[in-house]
């Protein structure tokens, strides 16, 4: 609590006191002064003149550089990319903030016009649709389309998931996957995306080719995706042809235009240039606000581990309209959390020097961020929005400390809402214990307090509300997370009892609800791996979700502690029945007085304190 009312304090300190303030403004021009009557058109042109009045030392930034954003919308044609040059001081701070009630977006959309009817007959397009598409020329590749702030859905198999067909049977040989020929498929799958629930996490699968037998089809998948999805153990499609569990994996086929057969759906033609929408009840697209998001990343904080960027805040700011293109190009098979496989197979001979029993190996990847910050500290986010993005909002990469993000909103997010710590990097087994020599690589003493995460994993199910990695001494103290597609907050990696950089994080006051919408083994609360001194303590979970096509719909606890997590306490927490799960824990952890006994007190003051 200490520490952030420290950062208010500096925060109204810095502006009290007069430093350089740069004005930026849709409306404004790059050859402008920057003033308040006069300013900027961009946040980039802004960043480089406070750059160079660092540079020069200049008498006005004593007290701090504001860079300070009116009002609207700004288009950006590439990444904001802070430098260890725009670095502040304490005293001195770089602030890029919103001018007093107005409300800017740094955005990385393309507006999307020139829309009319269809007046001719297209191939492919359902009878259902006649009449009532409209259509117009686009040059973009994206997965996301936003409609006046709502995101519309690209055409799929099925309307609601509760309707998702399962599998028959796959053929790991053949790297084929059968399913019910329940209507007819287009002979040729074009750029068909087959998304497959698996147990915790999904796996997006361009689909090859679609070959009818008998009433079943058989697809075949591309490369690199068909590989990896074939010979990665976990988790992998569920066949339940014994009747133990809850029937095979569930899917759903999407990414095609004999898919385009309800309003708020969409398909785009890459090979045409053709963007074709089904308008919901009471959209005009004359006049509608139609964004189709053109960059992966909107800023990147990016220092060296000897020269990191510096006391940076941000304030006010919404970051909207990302990208991510990998599944498009690649296709995407993760393992968990939504991080995604460059290579993963079984152990014909199980075991490694750090775990006897492992029986898989596996290297993963990690997905773009709208916003990512990279060998940074005192880098803070205070009262911003991050929504209508594709993958993961905010990500704490590596080598940061002492950084704020506090009373923001996360929200319409395809991936994770807010990631920290290095997880593996590409060349690092993932199940190996991560200690590096110089510890400066390993994010610490940051805080992660009172935002609220929400209808976030809505493109990825496997992703979570807040996530991290290898870390030590973080807090994640009274945020609020719900509507999310698996967990709410994750801390650990590893799957190790090995004891490596995890230590003294802080896991306290925090609501989640409404969790486990699409995927199950789930836990409000997760941990992996070994963590000695981690306090998870007056925490509140309740409201989970029952999705009914769950492989295992016993298998969702409240608190779940995977394989090795170690050396944790966990205590007076609230939650409606002792429902816990304990995996293969290692020695030292602690559970005192966690369910619906907890004192009402603690079930009151979880969630959100300063809002």
């Amino acid at each position: 609590m200490s520490r952030r009312i420290c950062t208010l304090v500096l925060l109204l300190i810095a502006r009290v006191s007069f430093g350089a303030d740069i004005w930026v403004a849709p409306s404004g021009n790059d050859s402008n002064p920057g003033t308040r009557d006069s300013p900027l058109a961009t946040v980039a042109a802004a960043l480089r003149k406070a750059r160079e009045l660092r540079r020069l030392a200049d008498p006005s930034t004593q007290n701090g550089v504001h860079i300070i954003l009116k009002g609207g919308e700004y288009f950006l044609s590439e990444p904001l990319f802070l430098r260890p040059e725009d670095s502040g001081t304490p005293e001195s701070p770089t602030i890029i903030e919103a001018a007093s009630g107005e409300e800017p977006t740094l955005s990385g959309g393309m507006p999307v016009t020139g829309w009319h009817r269809i007046a001719r007959q297209v191939p492919g397009l359902p009878v259902a649709a006649a009449g009532k598409i409209l259509e117009t020329d686009i040059s973009l590749p994206f997965r996301e389309l936003w409609v006046n702030g709502k995101k519309a859905v690209r055409a799929r198999e099925v309307e609601e998931d509760d309707s998702m067909n399962r599998i028959l049977a796959v053929d790991r040989s053949a790297h084929a996957i059968y399913i019910p020929a329940t209507h007819t498929l287009p002979e040729h799958p074009g750029h068909m995306e087959m998304i497959i629930h698996q147990m915790w996490a999904i796996a997006i699968l361009r689909v090859k080719t679609i070959n009818r037998v008998g009433d079943r089809y058989k697809l075949t998948f591309h490369e690199p995706e068909s590989q990896l999805e074939f010979e990665h153990p976990w988790p992998a499609p569920v066949l339940d042809s014994a009747h133990k569990l809850n029937g095979s994996s569930a899917y759903y086929l999407t990414n095609a235009l004999e898919f385009l057969d309800h309003p708020g759906e969409w398909y785009e033609d890459v090979q045409k240039g053709k963007l074709y929408y089904w308008p919901r009840p009471g959209e005009d697209l004359t006049t509608a606000q139609v964004r189709a998001p053109a960059l992966t990343n909107l800023a990147i904080v990016q220092g060296t581990i000897d020269r990191p960027v510096s006391y940076v805040q941000w304030q006010g700011i919404r970051f909207s309209y990302s990208t991510w293109l990998r599944p498009s190009e690649q296709g995407h098979v993760p393992l968990q959390a939504g991080l995604f496989l460059l290579d993963a197979y079984k152990l014909k001979i199980p075991g490694t020097p750090d775990k006897k029993g492992l029986e898989n190996q596996a290297w993963i990847g990690r997905p773009s961020a709208a916003v990512e910050v990279s060998y940074a500290n005192h880098v803070s986010f205070l009262h911003c929005s991050f929504t209508h993005l594709a993958s993961t909002g905010l990500d704490y990469i590596r080598g940061t400390y002492q950084d704020t993000i506090t009373r923001c909103r996360f929200q319409d997010i395809g991936g994770t809402g807010l990631q920290l710590g290095v997880y593996s990097d590409p060349g690092f087994e993932t199940h190996l214990p991560y200690a590096p020599t110089d510890g400066r690589e390993v994010c610490h003493d940051e805080w992660i307090t009172d935002n609220l995460v929400t209808d976030c994993t809505n493109e990825d199910w496997g992703c979570v509300g807040i996530s991290a990695g290898y870390v030590h001494d973080v807090h994640i103290e009274h945020n609020e997370v719900s509507e999310v597609a698996y967990s709410g907050i994750c801390v650990g990696w590893g799957w190790t009892k090995t004891v490596s950089c995890m230590r003294n994080n802080r896991i306290v006051g925090n609501y989640v609800h409404h969790y486990a919408k699409h995927m199950f083994d789930v836990g409000g609360i997760y941990t992996l791996s070994a963590q000695p001194g981690d306090l998870i303590f007056a925490n509140r979970i309740d409201s989970i979700y029952h999705p009914p096509y769950a492989h295992d719909p016993h298998h969702w606890f409240y608190f779940y502690f995977d394989e090795g997590s170690s050396y944790i306490t966990i205590k007076d927490n609230w939650c409606p029945e002792e429902k816990f799960m304990r995996n293969s824990n290692g020695p030292g952890n602690t559970w005192e007085n966690n369910g619906p006994a907890v004192a009402d007190s603690i079930k009151r003051s979880a969630g959100i304190t300063n809002p």
